[in-house]
């Protein structure tokens, strides 16, 4: 868990599976603002990082950043 600490950035992590051709989000990397550290984060509602991650995105206060 990441102690719900202010999030400065978020992108989407893709996956491709190459045989199919298929992209996938896979996870979400963040920075926090007092770590310079990137994080990994599942797209997993039940997963409290995740959760807290859309709360700020739907609170105006983090936009994630589509995959290149």
């Amino acid at each position: 868990m990441l102690n719900y600490r202010k999030f400065t950035s978020a992108k989407y992590v893709e996956s491709s599976v190459e045989a199919v051709g298929v992209k996938e989000k896979q996870g979400i990397r963040v920075k926090l603002a007092d770590d310079e550290r990137l994080w990994f984060v599942p797209l997993d509602p039940a997963n409290s990082d995740y959760a807290e991650i859309m709360r700020q995105v739907d609170a105006g206060e983090l936009t994630i950043e589509e995959a290149e």
